[in-house]
């Protein structure tokens, strides 16, 4: 009884040996077995088919920082800066028409000065200096005004203007018709040019004043060119 049952226990060791080794050499075909790959390419990390799917809603990619300040818009500024003062200075030509059939031709300067409480809108303020020949003599008419301007920033660089001035004017010599002092008004425009120098441009300006000297009315045309400075 003894040799049976030491024969039985060796057949079974024997058949559970028999098992494995076949278990390892021939795996099941359907996949029970995770499989490792000894060999990966360069780049390639272990492929493990038996481990879980990683958990929803974890990335690899950190989420960005939030306690950092925006960055700041970009602007894009003009290429020709608006000034609110202007000075000008340049050369006038004015054609007097001093009475009826009596014309005088006139060369000065203008001297004017604006403050611009708007982009579009300023204030204005002339002085209008012309020498002329009467009689034999030398003498001048001045004329100083003020009053609104407007102005448009056109294309390539160009500015264009319009006003409208108020004031008092003051002629010479003395003559027979009557008093040397009258009001005086000017309207017209012009166009500046931006130079390359951003403070400084170029006008051509043309304008009617008007006068009331020796009870008559004096429509005189003007035309004027020179140099403004921006500050």
């Amino acid at each position: 009884m003894r040799y049976a049952c030491f024969l039985i226990g060796a057949i079974l060791l024997v058949g559970i040996n028999a098992g494995a080794q076949v278990n390892v050499v021939n795996p099941p075909a359907n996949g029970a077995f995770p499989q490792v790959a000894l060999m990966a390419s360069s780049g390639e990390s272990f492929n493990f088919t038996g481990l879980p799917a990683a958990e929803a809603g974890i990335t690899g990619t950190p989420s960005p920082a939030t306690g950092l300040a925006p960055e700041p818009p970009q602007y894009v500024q003009s290429v020709y800066e608006n000034y609110a003062w202007q000075a000008y200075i340049g050369y006038e030509y004015l054609r007097l028409y001093q009475v009826p059939g009596i014309t005088k031709n006139t060369n000065g300067f203008t001297y004017s000065m604006v403050y611009y409480i708007k982009s579009w809108f300023g204030v204005d303020g002339e002085l209008d200096a012309t020498h002329l020949s009467e009689f034999g003599t030398g003498g001048w008419f001045l004329m100083g005004g003020g009053g609104p301007r407007f102005r448009w920033s056109a294309p390539r660089g160009l500015e264009l203007w319009a006003h409208a001035l108020g004031g008092y004017s003051h002629l010479t010599p003395q003559t027979a018709f009557g008093s040397e002092h009258a009001p005086a008004f000017e309207a017209g425009g012009g166009v500046d040019i931006n130079s390359h120098h951003r403070r400084l441009a170029y006008r051509i300006e043309a304008d009617m004043m008007g006068t009331h000297y020796y009870n008559t009315y004096q429509y005189s045309p003007k035309v004027t060119a020179g140099i403004v400075i921006k500050f």
